[in-house]
């Protein structure tokens, strides 16, 4: 039997406790972030931080650099790496626009009765961010933390108003190709032409069986969509000509919560 030298690190009494895997080992690299905060730090030192082998922790940086997580440096060590800040910002930007949009939005149900949304683009699905239930008795499916079709959701389309149109058929066939209210492309192009003209978007059922929707986007200080909000309800109380009296009211408020953001009206800045 091999014995263990003297300079041999001894596994620490957690190694022995679980293998490397499951809730442990993300625990183990939440720590490990926790450890490189204040700079590049080298295998030794981070091993000894950690109370891992050197091994072990070469293993689990390795990981973590793999997914963007950390970053080497040769003769300095481990240092955050450029997932770390993308989360944050994805992360900041989303508490922002929920805090800024809601009394915005409850405002807005509160004068259509109506269900009130809010979402933002998420690799190319509409994340609904959060919800304000209307005062009818209309029953809608979705629920904070969905993601839905882009070309089918009136959030969706909010979001693609500014999107080239050569990008439109691709984003259509992703969507349907997974399912969804089948409609003819021709049909849904000449629809989504109209909505990038008027700055905001319907939806005539094409995502949930008898539930319209109008929507329009928000916009950041630099102009970009960041956002939308929908206003969304059973057919029954959503006409053509309501439709047409709430885009009104649906662009008002995206555009207030805009301005919150940073937004300028060019169109007023230039009067």
């Amino acid at each position: 039997m091999r014995q263990k030298s003297s300079n041999e690190k001894l596994p620490a009494a957690s190694e022995k406790r679980a293998g490397p895997q499951g809730s442990q080992t993300l625990l183990r690299g939440l720590d490990m972030l926790d450890q490189v905060v204040d700079g590049p730090i080298p295998l030794p030192e981070l091993s000894a931080r950690m109370g891992l082998t050197r091994s072990t922790t070469h293993r689990l940086a390795n990981a973590l650099i793999d997914r963007g997580f950390l970053v080497f440096f040769p003769r300095e060590g481990y240092q955050l790496g450029p997932k770390l800040l993308q989360l944050g910002f994805l992360a900041q930007s989303q508490v922002d626009l929920i805090q800024t949009a809601r009394p915005h939005i409850e405002s807005l149900a509160m004068r259509t009765e109506d269900t009130v949304h809010l979402g933002r683009l998420d690799d190319e699905r509409a994340l609904y961010l959060d919800k304000i239930p209307g005062r009818r008795r209309v029953e809608i499916s979705s629920r904070v933390g969905d993601r839905q079709p882009l070309t089918s959701t009136g959030l969706g389309k909010a979001l693609m108003v500014d999107t080239p149109p050569s990008e439109w058929r691709r984003l259509f066939d992703t969507d349907h190709a997974s399912g969804g209210v089948p409609i003819d492309y021709a049909v849904w192009e000449e629809r989504m032409k109209s909505y990038a003209a008027a700055g905001r978007a319907f939806d005539l059922e094409e995502n949930e069986d008898q539930i319209r929707c109008v929507a329009a986007p928000i916009r950041d200080a630099s102009n970009r969509i960041v956002g939308a909000i929908s206003v969304s309800s059973a057919a029954q109380y959503m006409d053509d000509q309501r439709m047409d009296a709430l885009s009104d009211d649906v662009l008002a408020t995206a555009r207030a919560i805009s301005t919150d953001l940073g937004w300028q009206d060019e169109k007023a800045t230039r009067k």
